[in-house]
Order: structure tokens, then sequence, then C-alpha cells
């Protein structure tokens, strides 16, 4: 698939997923339910390596270990940190906290893959947090660390900075040859597995008592938003490296914040404005070219007006 293609269905699919996990609280407990989405997931993934006989055992014992980091970073932990996050905000705050994942990517390649970091991305960094600021401004302001709000905002970037360490573990893959499928299919195995015993020895039990649009949403983020979503996004990991295929997070907050306004009647407000336009200009900053940000910001020096 060209890149190109997977870019805009990762944008779609990502971008839409927030506003799906609306209807996955509050009726079934969120680990039930991520063990429900990663079961229905790694049954897909097997299904689908089994009927294109790719070779699944050849691996490691450090291979499977790496695969159990993968599916905590990236199929566990962070999804249960950002479906509690979710409880106390709208799914268009929680997609922008999220957006800080492209620098938290970079900042994550340098110190395990030993990549350099230029002088822009620091600056796309701070950008980055002052667009947070703005954008939770009202509640920071008050001061209150109980706030709802201010605890979501810690649940969603806490989330969002083990979901930035999942992908490391995925760069580390691909770079020993692993396949995005193969590396996938036992992630997600080994996430369904991790979740359900969990809830096996805890009070918690496997509720299948809820409504249509809880199942519909549920069958949507497990298909679209963990099989084909993810599958796209290791490729394009794999393919031009994470800080171009982290562009992905600058727009799908964009189309997760229309949906939230159209939806859920999410209110833009000054702060709103300042901190979601902070946020994406800090990551366009991050991703932009060198020699483009050096060109915008040296301009020609006129030359001096010669007397007659």
């Amino acid at each position: 698939m060209r890149n190109w293609l997977l870019y805009i269905v990762t944008v779609l699919i990502w971008g839409s997923t927030w506003l799906a996990i609306e209807f996955q609280l509050g009726q079934v407990n969120e680990v039930v339910s991520l063990f429900y989405r990663f079961a229905i997931s790694a049954l897909c993934m097997w299904g689908f390596v089994i009927w294109q006989k790719r070779p699944m055992m050849q691996f490691t014992w450090a291979d499977h270990g790496f695969f159990m980091l993968l599916a905590v970073g990236n199929f566990g932990l962070n999804y249960l940190l950002l479906y509690w996050a979710q409880g106390s905000l709208t799914s268009a705050m929680a997609s922008i906290a999220f957006s800080f994942m492209l620098v938290l990517n970079i900042l994550n390649t340098r110190l395990f893959f030993a990549k350099p970091i230029a002088l822009k991305t620091y600056f796309g960094a701070l950008l980055g947090v002052s667009g947070i600021v703005a954008l939770f401004w009202q509640d920071l302001n008050a001061a209150s660390f109980s706030s709802a709000t201010f605890v979501g905002l810690v649940l969603a970037l806490t989330g969002t900075f083990i979901a930035s360490l999942g992908n490391m573990v995925s760069i580390r893959n691909s770079n020993r040859a692993i396949g995005v499928l193969e590396g996938n299919a036992w992630g997600m195995l080994y996430s369904s597995l991790l979740l359900g015993i969990y809830v096996l020895f805890s009070p918690l039990s496997f509720v299948v008592h809820a409504d249509i649009s809880y199942w519909s949403s549920l069958l949507y983020l497990a298909i679209f938003g963990t099989v084909i979503a993810f599958a796209c996004y290791f490729s394009l990991l794999k393919n031009i490296g994470p800080e171009r295929a982290s562009y992905i997070i600058v727009l799908f907050p964009v189309v997760a914040v229309l949906l939230s306004t159209w939806f859920e009647g999410f209110t833009w407000q000054a702060n709103t404005f300042i901190g979601f336009g902070l946020i994406c200009l800090g990551n366009l900053l991050v991703l932009l070219p060198k020699h483009v940000v050096t060109k915008f910001i040296r301009r020609p020096t006129p030359h001096p007006i010669k007397a007659n």
C-alpha cells in the first residue's frame, strides 16, 4: 500500500476512535472492554497471518519479551489510561493531549537509538507544552490537583508516554526484520491474555449485557482502530521513520475535534483555539525539514542603497 494511502487510512480511523471510546465508558469496566477489544483483534490478526502462512514460531525468547512490552505499551496499559482519561475529558481534548506523542517519539528515538535531535525539535516541544497549558488553562489556573479535568490530563499524558515507548519497541522489532503483522499478532495475543488473566483473578467479571452502541463501537475499535490502523501506522514507522510517520499525530486530532464538536457539543473557547494552534504549530515545526525552517527564519539581507 502506498505511504500516502497509509496516512489517510490511519488519520481517519484514529481520528474517529476517540469518539468511539466514549461509547465504551460506563456500561462495562474498562479492563474488561480492553480484553474484548484485543481478544477480537488477536483473533483477526492470527486468522490473517495463518491464512497467509506467515512464519510465526521462529522468534527468540528475547523477541517474545519485546512482544510483551509491545502489548503493554501499545495494546494495554496505554489504552487503559486513555480510557480513564476520557472519563473526565471530551474525546477532542484527549486526542489533542495525545498529539504530544510526536515530540515524545523523537525524544525517545534519541534516547534509545542515539539519533541526534535538531534544535527546532526543542522549540517544537516548548510550543507543544505551551499549547497543553493553554488548552487546560482554566483547570490549571484553579490550582486544584483533585480536579477531574486535571487528573484526566495527567492520565492522558501518561498514556501517551507509554504509547511512545511502545512505538520504540515496534522500531526495535522492525530493525530485527520482524514483520509488522507478525509482531502485532503476538502483541495483541499477549495483551488479551494478560488482560484476561487479570479479570479472572480480580473482582471483575466478563459482562455480556450491554447495548448495541457498546458492541458496535467495540467491533469498530477492535477491527478498524486496532488491526487495520496499527498495521498501517507501524508500516509507516518502518517505511519512512518515526519523525515523518508521526505527522499523523498532527492530523488526527483535527478529525477528533470536528467529530466531538458535531456529536458531543464540544465548545470552542479562546484558550481552545490558542492551545490547539500552539500544539499543531509545535508539531509542524518538529516535522518540517531543517532547511525549510532555516530559510523561513533567515530572511534575505537587503542590499544597501548606493548613492548616485
